[in-house]
């Protein structure tokens, strides 16, 4: 694995979401590899576990790391010809290039502008690191994805399954701002890709990239959908058709107790932070099928297992029982 940016980096995700909760069980286990290397964080935006996590992560494997906020102090121009007479303090093909002199694994988080979806979708910023940079590139979350979230949601599931193909639910809620589709779109591509029973319950308006969606069933009565479900993953986003925007609902897509009673003793999750009462009740968050800290947990062992793979540079398989490296060049 060269890179980081969805599941579809991952040869055999199934095997990867099993091999992570592997290392989750004996974390502390520093490796050759990582002596004397080290990862550079570049934060376009805001983080609180996704940056404490990752670097907590890297800590268990052994590596240094660094941490950068760009988005006021020191701004980056992303266009190939611009005359940079204004605010914009470097360029991209120069800071992407000496950052990977600087580190040799580079963690990117940005969000979208949630104003021209063909732009977003594009992912100029990864896309842009990816071109100008020289070492692995660790998507932290960008426009349109955010895949250490989806690993650690389906760490989280595989932990706490009962039926060998659980139900499982993806519903959206109410937000005073607009939110990005990253977490989302992740996690209806990591279900997809394991083979998860996933339904998807929004608002009409609110329907998510068709390309990403793909033959998903989308169900527009959350009642409905959430009958018998045993994982209800609950999360908000904005418009994808009339892009970024905040639609009017008048039904309330609260999560609740008494939604949860329709569910097959259903566990709740969220990715974090979550406004309480706004998207799901106090009561939810606080009864014992609610996993939020646990997912919180996981995101640190999602990272650990997605930083070693590509500090190892090889794939990570069951051979004779037994979980092997092949590929690697360390």
């Amino acid at each position: 694995m060269k890179n980081y940016l969805s599941v579809t980096d991952l040869s055999d995700p199934k095997a990867f979401v099993a091999q992570a909760l592997r290392l989750k069980s004996q974390p502390n286990k520093k490796i050759a590899a990582a002596a004397g290397r080290c990862l550079g964080m570049v934060f376009f935006n805001p983080s609180l576990r996704t940056r404490l996590s990752s670097i907590r992560a890297a800590q268990l494997l052994g590596l240094d790391v660094f941490d950068q906020t760009v988005a006021s102090g020191w701004p980056l121009e992303f266009s190939p010809n611009a005359v940079m007479n204004q605010d914009k303090s470097e360029h991209i093909e120069e800071a992407a290039a000496v950052l990977s002199q600087y580190c040799d694994i580079l963690a990117i988080r940005a969000f979208p502008s949630l104003n021209a979806r063909d732009a977003d979708y594009s992912e100029p910023i990864m896309s842009s690191f990816l071109e100008h940079g020289s070492v692995p590139v660790l998507n932290l979350e960008s426009a349109t994805r955010h895949p250490l979230q989806g690993l650690a949601d389906m760490m989280t599931i595989a932990e706490h399954q009962k039926a060998t193909e659980p139900k499982v639910v993806l519903s959206w809620a109410p937000h005073p701002k607009a939110l990005p589709h990253s977490v989302s779109n992740s996690f209806v591509s990591w279900c997809r890709a394991l083979g998860h029973n996933l339904t998807i319950t929004n608002p009409p308006g609110y329907d998510l990239s068709p390309e990403i969606v793909g033959d998903i069933p989308i169900e527009h009565d959350q009642e409905k959908a959430l009958a018998d479900a045993d994982f209800v993953y609950t999360k908000n986003w904005s418009a994808y058709e009339d892009y970024g925007a905040i639609l009017d609902v008048e039904t309330d897509w609260q999560i609740t107790p008494d939604k949860m009673a329709r569910t097959n003793q259903g566990c709740f999750m969220h990715c974090l932070p979550v406004r309480r009462n706004v998207i799901v009740s106090s009561e939810v968050l606080r009864s014992d099928g609610s996993l939020v800290i646990e997912q919180a947990n996981n995101r640190t062992f999602a990272a650990y297992a997605v930083l070693r793979q590509l500090i190892e540079n090889g794939e990570w398989r069951m051979e004779n029982g037994e979980w092997r490296m092949v590929n690697g060049e360390w």
